[in-house]
């Protein structure tokens, strides 16, 4: 199980064959690593199954490679238009499953050569292959690296957000305990037979259509992430794509992204979020995969009017991004105005 969502294996992939499976999205939601939090946000695991179904059948339909096979509802697989026109909300995803060997981890690092000793020709790569189309104020970016690096005419990182013209593309890792950018050299290498300019290559092509259903739909698509796997020399992308918790999406200058729950995090209990970010430091001095252990707190559950604001967010987004009325919310402006 991931922090977000179940994972079912109906048949077990092979070092020669893709297995079958599905996600079954739940309410439940993660910032800052941390996992499961207390509270569940009402809609949002229907939200982002419809939205990633949505995405996916765009990349299907453009000639990217996925392993995506539609929606399940009670029980029966079927394409998410059939759903919606039978007033579903799916939560269960259909899904080919590639292998994701054990990824060791030793004092000093994690062994990828025994990965990919594991995983042959099919295997999830492990990395995370993040697309920025804008560099917001509160960017990781602006603290490993300078304007300049990116080709852009600053001498330092403004105060406002910077729209870019040419997207950065960025390689992170996938399973270790605390996410780390790579050097195109460290990526190649963790990808094993993949090859880090295919994944980047897929990863333009993606972002370019979120980019473009997003701007169909009213949306601002800022930055997103995929996953891809490979199989038998094919790259495919895997996970989900193109959601309100792995990209970040404004609408009329509001975020309409988990970046929300962050926030108000940030605001309400900065006494945790300062203790999460104490624990990973640690546990990077101290070289252990296992930073919770070391945090100091535990974070508090929400009140009630945010989590209803963020179950309207959720739905009222989807509904706009499809152009459909999925969900019984508020228009997309209304919730806007509310959070």
């Amino acid at each position: 199980m991931t922090s977000v969502k179940e994972f079912r294996i109906d048949e077990e992939p092979t070092a020669t064959g893709l297995g079958r499976g599905a996600f079954v999205f739940t309410d439940d939601y993660s910032v800052f690593d941390w996992g499961k939090m207390p509270d569940e946000i009402p809609g949002k695991g229907a939200s982002l199954c419809t939205m990633g179904a949505s995405n996916f059948d765009q990349l299907d339909a453009a000639g990217i490679g996925t392993h995506y096979e539609g929606v399940v509802v009670d029980g029966e697989q079927m394409a998410l238009e059939t759903a919606i026109e039978a007033g579903k909300q799916p939560r269960e995803m259909a899904i080919s499953l590639t292998q994701v060997p054990d990824l060791p981890h030793e004092t000093g690092g994690y062994d990828y050569d025994a990965y990919h000793d594991a995983a042959g020709e099919n295997y999830l790569i492990p990395l995370e292959i993040v697309f920025r189309n804008t560099v917001p104020v509160g960017s990781s970016l602006r603290k490993r690296s300078d304007p300049a690096d990116h080709g852009l005419d600053y001498e330092s990182w403004p105060e406002e957000a910077v729209e870019l013209t040419d997207p950065i593309v960025e390689f992170s890792t996938k399973y270790e305990e605390q996410d780390r950018y790579l050097s195109a050299a460290a990526a190649d290498r963790i990808a094993g037979r993949a090859d880090i300019d295919a994944l980047e290559a897929v990863a333009r092509e993606v972002n370019d259509l979120l980019n473009r259903q997003a701007a169909e739909a009213g949306f601002v698509h800022e930055d997103g992430k995929i996953e891809c796997l490979y199989y038998q020399g094919e790259i495919r992308v895997a996970d989900v794509v193109g959601t309100f918790d792995e990209n970040r999406f404004s609408y009329d200058g509001q975020e309409v992204s988990k970046e929300v729950i962050r926030q108000y995090h940030k605001r309400t209990q900065s006494d945790w979020v300062g203790a999460v970010s104490d624990a990973k430091a640690v546990a990077n001095e101290r070289g252990v995969a296992d930073w919770k252990s070391l945090c100091e707190r535990q974070p508090e559950p929400l009140e009630e009017d945010i989590i209803d604001a963020a179950s309207d967010l959720y739905q009222a987004g989807t509904n706009a991004y499809v152009g459909r009325d999925v969900f019984d919310a508020p228009a997309i402006e209304d919730a806007i105005e509310r959070v």
